[in-house]
């Protein structure tokens, strides 16, 4: 009886553990491997210390076109600041609007709460991972 509870046990442990798949795939946007810490006590990095006020990251080689960035309240967000259902072009870089961001090729708008399109196409935003390092520094990274 002993080996049956002790296998159960096991069984369930193993069964329990999550992988750390993260499936980022589009077939528009390339994935391109990258990480920056954001020091939210330096000015340009300041505005996410409060909710719904979004920033744009250009810096070369983090995303596609740089990467927009939000504290929604209840954690950071990150996104790719490319156009998700368009091919790369360009015209592809999304605007800020707000808690916004626009397509400037569709004119399709997303929001930065959810990642999700307001019209009708195939792919939401391309979310980036986002770790709370301290208080006031995170990381993004793919």
């Amino acid at each position: 009886m002993k080996k049956y509870i002790v296998l159960l046990l096991t069984f369930t442990l193993l069964s329990a553990c999550g992988s750390d798949d993260y499936n980022n795939n589009n077939r528009y946007l390339p994935n391109y491997n990258f990480s920056i810490d954001l020091d939210m006590s330096l000015a340009l990095y300041s505005p996410l210390q409060f909710p719904a006020n979004p920033i744009r990251v250009n810096q070369a080689g983090i995303g596609i076109n740089g990467i927009i960035v939000m504290n929604t309240g209840s954690g950071y967000v990150a996104y790719e600041a490319t156009c998700p259902n368009q091919p790369v072009t360009s015209c592809s870089s999304l605007t800020l609007e707000g808690i916004n961001v626009k397509c400037n090729c569709d004119d399709v708008v997303y929001s930065l709460f959810t990642g999700l399109p307001e019209g009708d196409v195939r792919y939401p935003l391309k979310p980036y991972r986002v770790q709370v390092l301290g208080p006031n520094a995170i990381r993004v990274y793919n």
